[in-house]
């Protein structure tokens, strides 16, 4: 059960979570009497690393760079495509291989400048020859691999850009006019308009005349921090505070009504909650901010009409080494080669842990649903439904009558250990339930071992792990985003990605066919890509994660979806 009052919350968002999740007021609405101080204050946990799109990371800065940069398409609140810069959705060859893109004619920088066809290719060649975190979003586009092994950097790439050295010239992208931008694909991927319409990141366009005066650092400054969005930077405080402004005139719909946005670094939960309360932020849990699930259930009655919850784009698992071979040397006693046997004992794995009792003892029944309906979260494409999962049950005797069949002695479920890394809050509390879980439900003692990320993530690329925590945050509403990275051949298995080693025929010819087709046709085979997945017993599900934020009753349009925080240009500040 979810705190008293947080129940309700929760079961009303359950129903809207595959549109999105607002505090109310519709976009682009006009109360009556708007507060005369359109300023609206929220904490971040850390200063920024980057503004820069061809560089942005996390989720934070992400949040607050798709206020400042657009690309030719965008996803709208229901996670839709649709056009932005672009006039119009891109036309599509018979082949699949060639997209035009007619641009709007009315697109301005924030310091004036018109956007062309011409900053288009500027900023894509950039992101990807710059090999920035999300560059790979571009790398359907013809010669992709070879400026993406470009080694200048800095203003020596951006010598060979302002030239248009081919080296850093991505060979498919080119311009008829001043506003018809042509992409040709090196093969059919149905998946690429999401992946540039994902905001904040590699398909946002940058103004090359602000890039160049410091091609490192533009984005530091506000008077070169010029993108198309609604607001600029005005001020910063390093490790303090960001001001936003609205830009007048903004060439988009709906104009924002916001002057500014402020913005404090708060590193501590409980402080910036204690803030909200007293007035001093109009809400909490925008930018990534993690709202603690102590801090959720202790929410006064009378605030707690200002919660809200929603399931958001991360999914965790837990990996079995499914392969023996000189290559992945931990080979363990759930491997694919072992057949049968291996398989009962990776269900019986599953089917052991107590889902619901796992997200009421780790997640307060706040930050964390149960992963019911497959890989991916409910929301997002390719989700098979609620409880459709057959890995999700928790069925403890049929998993010790699995757990004696397939391993009689206990031999091979002897001296198993599950190895995580303990940075991310959730891994320690859920390595220690799973613990108890498995010798409680299955009479197996399995050791827990921690190891630093970095170190963690190279030893668990290279097999030397039996058993180890495992998860996936979405870039874009797209299952290629899932299928094509986590596992299979097609994602080079293994790669910074691919963890457990997973790789069949079947499902490496479906997921390349599901990677190559139009959205509606490949969602019903990336289900099937899921599905055998779960007759193989490739993973064990656990759950999805839950974003708490918390907004003042007179802040309207605000909210989220999956994958983000709803635009400042939507959000009002009513009279109070």
């Amino acid at each position: 059960m979810l705190p008293t009052g947080a129940a309700r919350l929760f079961g009303a968002l359950g129903c809207t979570v595959l549109v999105a999740c607002s505090n109310g007021g519709p976009v682009g609405s006009s109360p009556t009497a708007l507060a005369g101080d359109q300023t609206l204050r929220f904490p971040i946990q850390q200063d920024l690393s980057t503004l820069d799109p061809a560089m942005i990371d996390n989720a934070t800065e992400a949040a607050i760079g798709q206020n400042l940069f657009d690309g030719l398409l965008k996803f709208d609140a229901n996670l839709n495509v649709v056009p932005d810069i672009a006039a119009a959705m891109p036309s599509i060859s018979s082949d699949g291989l060639t997209y035009t893109f007619k641009l709007r004619e009315d697109v301005k920088f924030s310091n004036a400048d018109r956007v062309t066809a011409k900053d288009v290719l500027y900023s894509w060649n950039r992101a990807a020859a710059m090999q920035g975190p999300f560059a790979t979003n571009l790398s359907a586009i013809s010669g992709y691999d070879r400026v993406s092994a470009n080694q200048a950097a800095g203003a020596a790439l951006e010598a060979l850009l302002e030239k248009e050295d081919p080296a850093v010239t991505l060979s498919g992208l080119s311009a008829l006019d001043d506003h018809t931008v042509v992409v040709k694909l090196s093969g059919a991927a149905g998946w690429f308009s999401s992946a540039i319409a994902q905001p904040s990141v590699a398909g946002m366009v940058v103004d090359q005349q602000a890039v160049k005066s410091d091609f490192d650092s533009w984005w530091k400054k506000p008077a070169t921090l010029v993108g198309t969005g609604a607001f600029k930077v005005a001020a910063h405080t390093q490790d303090k505070s960001y001001d936003f402004a609205a830009v007048a005139d903004w060439w988009g719909r709906p104009k924002p009504t916001l002057k500014t946005v402020h913005v404090d670094v708060v590193a501590d939960g409980q402080a910036a909650l204690m803030k909200y309360q007293q007035g001093g932020f109009e809400l909490l849990g925008y930018g990534g901010y993690t709202v603690p699930a102590g801090a959720v259930a202790g929410i006064p009655a009378a605030q707690k009409g200002q919660l809200l919850l929603a399931v958001k784009n991360k999914s965790y698992w837990v990996s079995f080494n499914l392969v023996a071979d000189a290559k992945r040397p931990a080979a363990g006693p759930f491997t694919l080669d072992q057949g049968k046997a291996a398989r009962d004992l990776r269900l019986a794995f599953s089917i052991s842990i107590d889902r619901a009792k796992l997200v009421t003892e780790v997640c307060g029944n706040v930050t964390c649903v149960p992963a019911t309906g497959g890989v991916i979260p409910k929301g997002l494409l390719g989700y098979l439904g609620d409880a459709s999962d057959p890995l999700a049950v928790f069925d403890p005797v049929k998993a010790r009558t699995l757990l004696l069949a397939a391993d009689p002695t206990g031999a091979k479920s002897k001296g198993l250990v599950y190895v995580y890394d303990p940075e991310n809050p959730f891994n320690d509390p859920v390595a220690k339930f799973l613990q108890a879980q498995w010798l409680a439900n299955l009479g197996v003692t399995v050791r827990l071992q921690t190891a630093p990320r970095t170190r963690f993530i190279a030893e668990r690329l290279a097999g030397n792990y039996v058993l180890s925590r495992d998860g996936w945050s979405a870039d874009y509403n797209h299952p290629q985003d899932w299928f094509d990275n986590l596992w299979g051949r097609v994602a080079g298995c293994p790669d910074t990605s691919c963890t457990s080693g997973y790789d069949t025929r079947a499902y490496d010819q479906l997921v390349a066919k599901a990677d190559a087709e139009p959205l509606p046709t490949s969602i019903p085979d990336y289900k099937t890509l899921n599905r055998q997945l779960i007759d193989d017993v490739a993973y064990v599900p656990l759950f999805y994660t839950v974003d708490a934020f918390l907004f003042k009753p007179y802040v309207l349009g605000a909210g989220s979806n999956n994958m983000f925080d709803y635009w400042w240009n939507q959000i009002q500040l009513i009279s109070h």
